[in-house]
């Protein structure tokens, strides 16, 4: 047994038993890791000046770059350290979206050329010096160029992420100041769950979830809004009342300086994850507009909290199916699937009740022909 300290909340954790106990069964030499977070808590330290203390100065530049307009952090990580963009995601999307301000975590975007990209962004760009990635060295080389911010953190090799969950959780704390919110807490959480809850026990006593109407049938795929958005999507769509045509509408939506945002309660693998990376880069392409991929209900415990709390600059298109399997809980009526369903319905009510744009797609039980469908239509109305 390895017992954690209640004051650490789950984010700024990884520095904790929490994240270090793991790190141990799957073989990491600890000490080695954190050597090098004690030498970025040394450099961090409350003495050292601003200006030489490394987290401070990332924070001032996240905060400032928030205020200004660059509010889309584009995280781009070499490969072998790729997977710390998901925890960058939870951390600084969790930690400032909220009160209407924020800043909004890209990771995993495939890079593109200069000028897709809009004023609204500042990329990271975090190097491992012993295996960099000659495409990704062009793409930020091209940016700066572009007149893009770029910041560059290098990484000796990949025990040096023990300095990086230091420098990033004070800089996170930093930049919480000069937007002007509270970075420890996460109070549109709560809001999700809360709706969840209120399903899943509805359907303890009933052994049904409330009915749902979709306002489009398009073959295998159906379409639900609450009602603000339903009536405006259909004031944009005139007469192509089809997938298409609200997609079209949906889309339309996007500004300049607006995010696009993939919901997907589907399962995570491979085949799902090439498929919505094309959807993002296509919307990118063409919109020109920062873009996010969230299987959920992962997400809701990372960028859920911004997407509801934070700036009101997404577009969000929640994609839901039918479990080709399912479990039953012990002890209660309703089964995993129906946990995952009243999720993703309690996420889609707090986020229509906070007035944002969003559109569900249900794509039913064959996953992949639904997810292939929508790829198509989203690649003609773009």
């Amino acid at each position: 047994m390895f017992f954690g300290l209640p004051g650490i909340g789950g984010r700024y954790s990884a520095l904790s038993n929490f994240g270090l106990v793991p790190a141990a069964a799957m073989g990491l030499e600890v000490p080695r890791f954190l050597d090098r977070a004690v030498t970025m808590a040394r450099a961090c330290a409350s003495c050292v000046p601003p200006e030489q203390n490394p987290g401070v100065l990332l924070g001032a530049i996240l905060g400032t770059a928030a205020r200004s307009g660059r509010d889309k952090v584009t995280l781009i990580t070499s490969p072998g350290v790729s997977q710390l963009g998901a925890w960058l995601e939870q951390l600084l999307a969790e930690s400032t979206g909220k009160h209407g301000k924020g800043i909004v975590p890209i990771d995993q975007e495939p890079l593109g050329a200069p000028d897709v990209y809009g004023a609204d962004r500042l990329f990271v760009y975090l190097r491992l010096d012993d295996a960099p990635d000659a495409a990704q060295d062009a793409a930020m080389g091209a940016l700066e160029k572009a007149g893009h911010p770029v910041v560059r953190i290098a990484l000796g090799e990949p025990h040096d992420l023990g300095q990086e969950c230091f420098r990033w959780e004070i800089a996170i704390a930093v930049a919480g100041a000069i937007i002007g919110i509270n970075p420890f807490d996460q109070p549109d959480v709560e809001a999700s769950k809360v709706a969840a809850r209120r399903l899943t026990d509805a359907y303890e006593k009933s052994g049904t979830l409330p009915q749902e109407s979709p306002f489009c049938r398009d073959g295998a795929l159906s379409l639900f809004a609450d009602e603000r958005n339903h009536l405006a999507l259909d004031k944009s769509v005139g007469s192509d009342k089809t997938l298409r045509g609200y997609l079209r509408a949906h889309l339309s939506r996007l500004e300049r300086g607006d995010y696009f945002a993939l919901l997907a309660y589907v399962e995570r693998n491979d085949a799902h994850s090439r498929q919505l990376q094309t959807m993002r880069r296509v919307v990118r392409e063409s919109r020109h507009v920062a873009t996010c991929v969230g299987f959920g209900p992962r997400f809701l415990h990372s960028t859920g909290q911004a997407y509801k709390g934070g700036p009101p600059s997404g577009v969000y298109l929640q994609l839901t199916c039918d479990d080709a399997q399912d479990l039953k809980i012990p002890g209660h009526r309703f089964s995993f699937g129906i946990v995952k369903a009243a999720q993703a319905r309690g996420d889609f009510q707090v986020l229509a009740q906070r007035e944002r744009r969003v559109l569900r797609i249900h794509l039913g039980p064959d996953v992949d022909a639904g997810l292939s469908t929508l790829l198509r239509a989203i690649s003609e109305v773009t």
